[in-house]
């Protein structure tokens, strides 16, 4: 049972599923759905349309260097295979899934970490310029410790003109 590889999405294709074209020159493309087919049909790149695979690796949104994914590649011819060899090799491949799991967990943290990093400065940028919302501007002239520490809050000459007449 082969497993082949979807030339547009990159997912897996089970035998008996997909759609398969070849060009004149005989050069074979895999499908797993229409959806694919069709896109490949419009010649449209897989690189800039966003749920292919192709597209996630190249903007960092998936793992792409990690050595776990060189066991998927094709072998064309079958191995001969000894009871030690494929006893170390369950075994490895057990520990294999733990490092795979941790490096994502890992990807997903520091991803998950840049993501609030970015929050945080877009939070403190929008009540650095609405602070005059929060407290009067004749207010934080007078005590400077309302203030947010590293943060300026520009109070223009025409506000504190008009805050004098009110008084």
């Amino acid at each position: 049972m082969r497993l082949e590889k979807c030339w547009f999405c990159s997912s897996t294709i089970y035998p008996g599923h997909g759609i398969q074209f070849v060009r004149n020159d005989a050069k074979i493309f895999r499908f797993c759905r229409s959806k694919c087919h069709k896109n490949f049909k419009m010649k449209r790149n897989p690189r800039k349309v966003k749920w292919t695979k192709a597209y996630r690796r190249l903007h960092g949104k998936d793992m792409t260097q990690d050595s776990t994914f060189e066991f998927e590649r094709k072998r064309n011819r079958p191995e001969r295979y000894d009871r030690n060899l494929t006893e170390d090799t369950l075994k490895a491949i057990k520990t294999i899934d733990k490092v795979r799991v941790k490096r994502e967990a890992k990807h997903h943290k520091l991803r998950i970490q840049g993501k609030k990093a970015m929050e945080h400065r877009e939070a403190a940028k929008e009540l650095a310029q609405s602070i005059h919302m929060v407290k009067a501007p004749a207010a934080l002239q007078q005590d400077a410790s309302l203030t947010l520490p590293k943060m300026k809050v520009k109070v223009s000459q025409e506000k504190s003109q008009e805050n004098r007449m009110e008084e």
